[in-house]
C-alpha cells in the first residue's frame, strides 16, 4: 500500500531522461567554442541529428506513458490506493470478534469474519474487493463506511425481482432497515439454499426471517406448518412459498381470489401432497364452490379467503382449543365478517361436496344430500316430459307447414343438394373436431371423450371428406352442363355492386324499392366464393400440419408455425359466417323460418322466388307461351326446368 502511483513511477521515469536531453542540447554549443575545421563541421552535424534523435525519444516516451492511456481510457487518475486491496489486509481488522457496528435500527451488527467460513461460501474465489469495490487503500483512517455490496454486478435477474419486493420498495422509500440480500443470504458465509448451515435451508427460514418478523416467525413455529417443517418434512409451506422468494410479497392487501389460487392451492389442490399426506382432496373445490369462493371469482375483495377462516401464520388443527376453527371459536371467527353471528348460524359448513357426500355426522348433510337427489329426478322427469312433448308437437306442426308451403320452384337438383350435405356435414364435424383439439379442457373435447387419438384422426377423415368434396365440384362444374351454368351465374357482376347498394339504401330506408335479383344475388355469391377460397386455405394448411415431416424439407419450420395460425383463424372466420350469415338466410329469416326447404327437396315456394329472386322469375316467362301440356299444368312443368343452384 505504501509503493507509489502508476502515474507518480510514470513522470518519474520521464523526468529522469530530462538530463540526458540537456547534456544533448548543449553539447553543440560547447563545440562551436572551438577551431571551425572540416573535421568539426562533420561533428556537429552528427551531433544535431542525435540531439533530433533523443527529442524523438523523449516524445515517444511521453505518448506511451501520458497520453496514449487517456486516449484509450484505460487510464484516468484515481485516488489513492486503486491498486488491488489483499484479502489479508481487510482481515487485520476483520479477524476482531469483538468487531461490531451499529445499523439504523439501533441493532448490533457484528463485523466478524471468520476466514474459514468465508472460504467454504459459494463466493469463496471471489476477493473483498470485488464485492466491496468503493473501499480504498485509506480505509479505514479516512472514516468513510462501506456501501453495501452490488449483488447486481453478478444476479441481476434477482437483483430486479429484490427491488419490486416489499424489503426493495422499503429500501427505496429511504427505510434503512429493510432487508437487504446480506440479511437474508449472510453477509459472507453464504452457502447455497439445500446446505443445513444456511440461513434460507427450509428447517432454518422461519428463524432467518424472525430476526425482523419475530412474532409471524414464533406463529408459524407453533402452527401445523412449522411443526411439519421442523419434523423435516421439505413439502411443508415455508416463509418463501407463500410469499416468494426474491419478490416477496405482502399477501395482506391481496385481494381473496389470489391468496386461494396462488398461495394455499398451490398445497391444497395437489393431489400428490394430498394423497402423501392423507389430506381431504376437495378443500379448494368446495371452497370456490362456496359462496365465499363465488364472491372471490367475481372480484369481490371483502369475501373471506382461507386465511380469514383459517389463520395467517399461526394455522392450528380443528381440534386445537387455540384453532379460530375449532367449535368453540367459531362464532367469533364467522362474527368478523358477519357481526352478530350465532351458533347455529356459525354451524354451516364451507367445504361441503354435496355432490359426492353420502352421509354426514349431522342431520343437515342427510337431508341435504336427499333434497338434491329428489330435485334431480324432478328436474329429469319434468323437462324431460316437456321436451319431447314440444319436440312431437314441432315434428307436427314442420311437416304441416312442409305439406303447405307450396313448394313448386326447383332451386336445387338432386346432385348439388348431395354435394351440399356432404359439405355441411364434414364442415361440422371438423368444427367440433378442430376446436376440441385446439381445447382439449372444453366441454366440445368432453363430448368427444378423452381420447386425444380419436379426435385427431377424426378431424383428419372429415377434412379428407371435404377435399374429394371439393375435388367433385370442380369437376361438377367443369364437365357437367348444370355445372358451367351454376358458374357462370355465380361470376360477380358490375350488377352486384348496384344492388349492394340499393338494399343499403333500403335497409336505411331512404327508399322503399329494394334491389331485384336474379338467380344469384350478392348474398349467395359472397358466400359461394368464399366457401371455394376457405376450402382452399384449410385444405393446403390442414395438409402442411398434417405432413410437417415432409413439408419442412423444402420450407423453414416457421412455415408450418404460420400454417396452424392461418388454420386456426380461417376456422374460427369460417364457423362465424356460417353462423352469422349463412343460417339466417337459411333458417332464421322469418320468410323461410323453420327452413329452407330447398336444401332437402331442392324446392321453393313461388312467393319465396317472387320476393328474393324476382328477376328469374321474368326470364322464365316465357317459357308458358310455348306449346306443350294444358295450362293448370304447365307450373308444375315450367318450375321442373329451373336449375337453381
Amino acid at each position: 500500500m505504501k509503493s507509489s502511483p502508476p502515474i507518480v513511477a510514470k513522470r518519474l521515469e520521464c523526468a529522469e531522461l530530462a538530463p540526458a536531453l540537456e547534456v544533448r542540447v548543449a553539447a553543440p554549443k560547447r563545440r562551436q567554442a572551438g577551431v571551425h575545421s572540416k573535421r568539426f563541421a562533420i561533428s556537429s552535424a552528427r551531433d544535431v541529428w542525435r540531439s533530433f534523435a533523443s527529442l524523438f525519444v523523449i516524445v515517444i516516451t511521453l505518448v506511451r506513458y501520458l497520453a496514449l492511456p487517456s486516449i484509450v481510457g484505460v487510464y484516468s487518475v484515481p485516488a489513492a490506493g486503486a491498486e488491488e486491496i489483499k484479502n489479508s489486509a481487510c482481515m487485520d481488522c476483520h479477524a476482531d470478534k469483538t468487531l461490531y457496528r451499529t445499523n439504523a435500527a439501533g441493532k448490533g451488527i457484528s463485523m466478524f469474519v471468520e476466514d474459514a467460513k468465508l472460504a467454504a461460501s459459494v463466493h469463496k474465489t471471489n476477493s473483498c474487493a470485488s464485492c466491496h469495490g468503493d473501499i480504498t487503500s485509506k480505509h479505514p483512517d479516512d472514516n468513510v463506511a462501506a456501501k453495501p455490496p452490488n449483488c447486481a454486478k453478478c444476479h441481476q435477474k434477482q437483483s430486479e425481482s429484490y427491488g419490486a419486493s416489499v424489503h426493495g420498495l422499503a429500501l427505496t422509500r429511504g427505510e434503512r432497515n429493510s432487508a437487504t440480500c446480506s440479511d437474508c443470504h449472510d453477509g459472507h458465509t453464504i452457502l447455497p439454499p439445500s446446505s443445513p448451515e444456511s440461513p434460507l435451508h427450509f428447517s432454518r427460514l422461519a428463524q432467518t426471517c424472525g430476526s425482523c418478523h419475530e412474532q409471524a416467525a414464533k406463529d408459524v413455529t407453533e402452527s401445523v406448518h412449522g411443526k411439519a417443517v421442523a419434523a423435516g418434512h421439505r413439502d411443508a409451506p415455508t416463509c418463501t412459498d407463500c410469499h416468494s422468494e426474491h419478490k416477496i410479497v405482502a399477501l395482506k392487501s391481496s385481494s381473496p381470489l389470489k391468496i386461494s389460487t396462488e398461495v394455499c392451492s398451490h398445497c391444497h389442490a395437489s393431489e400428490r401432497l394430498n394423497t402423501k399426506y392423507n389430506l381431504p382432496a376437495d378443500r379448494v373445490k368446495t371452497f370456490f364452490e362456496s359462496y365465499h369462493g363465488l364472491a372471490a371469482q367475481y372480484g369481490s375483495t371483502l369475501a373471506a379467503n382461507c386465511a380469514s377462516c383459517h389463520g395467517v401464520h399461526k394455522i392450528l388443527p380443528s381440534t386445537d382449543p387455540r384453532s379460530t376453527v375449532y367449535s368453540t371459536n367459531l362464532v367469533a371467527t364467522c362474527g368478523q365478517c358477519h357481526p352478530g353471528a350465532t351458533e347455529n348460524f356459525a354451524q354451516s359448513k364451507v367445504h361441503v361436496d354435496v355432490a359426492s357426500a353420502t352421509s354426514g355426522d349431522g342431520v343437515g348433510t342427510k337431508v341435504n344430500w336427499w333434497v338434491r337427489r329428489i330435485y334431480l329426478a324432478l328436474i329429469v322427469g319434468t323437462i324431460g316430459f316437456m321436451l319431447l312433448h314440444n319436440l312431437a308437437l314441432f315434428g307436427k306442426k314442420l311437416a304441416a307447414r312442409y305439406r303447405t308451403a307450396n313448394l313448386s320452384i326447383v332451386r336445387m337438383n338432386l346432385s348439388q343438394r348431395m354435394q351440399h350435405l356432404v359439405l355441411a356435414g364434414s364442415f361440422i364435424f371438423l368444427a367440433i373436431t378442430g376446436f376440441a383439439l385446439k381445447f382439449p379442457d372444453s366441454w366440445v373435447a368432453r363430448l368427444l371423450g378423452s381420447n386425444e387419438m380419436f379426435r385427431r384422426w377424426s378431424h383428419r377423415i372429415a377434412g379428407v371428406i371435404l377435399l374429394a368434396a371439393g375435388v367433385y365440384h370442380l369437376f361438377y362444374i367443369l364437365r357437367k352442363p348444370d355445372g358451367r351454368r351454376l358458374v357462370r351465374d355465380l361470376l360477380p357482376l358490375k350488377k352486384d355492386a348496384c344492388d349492394l347498394a340499393q338494399n343499403a339504401r333500403y335497409l336505411a330506408g331512404l327508399t322503399e324499392k329494394k334491389a331485384k335479383i336474379g338467380r344469384f344475388g350478392y348474398a349467395e355469391k359472397m358466400e359461394y366464393w368464399a366457401v371455394i377460397w376457405g376450402t382452399i386455405i384449410m385444405g393446403v394448411t390442414g395438409l402442411m400440419i398434417w405432413f410437417k415431416m415432409d413439408v419442412t424439407r423444402f420450407v423453414p419450420r416457421w412455415a408450418v408455425d404460420v400454417a396452424v395460425t392461418i388454420h386456426y383463424y380461417e376456422a374460427i372466420l369460417a364457423c362465424l359466417a356460417i353462423i352469422v350469415w349463412h343460417l339466417y338466410h337459411v333458417i332464421f329469416d322469418p320468410d323461410v323460418y323453420p327452413l329452407n326447404w330447398a336444401c332437402w327437396s331442392g324446392k321453393v315456394s313461388n312467393h319465396w322466388q317472387q320476393e328474393e329472386h324476382p328477376l328469374e322469375a321474368v326470364s322464365q316467362e316465357p317459357l308458358q307461351r310455348q306449346p306443350g301440356p294444358p295450362a293448370h299444368a304447365s307450373g308444375n312443368n315450367r318450375s321442373s326446368t329451373s336449375i337453381r343452384r
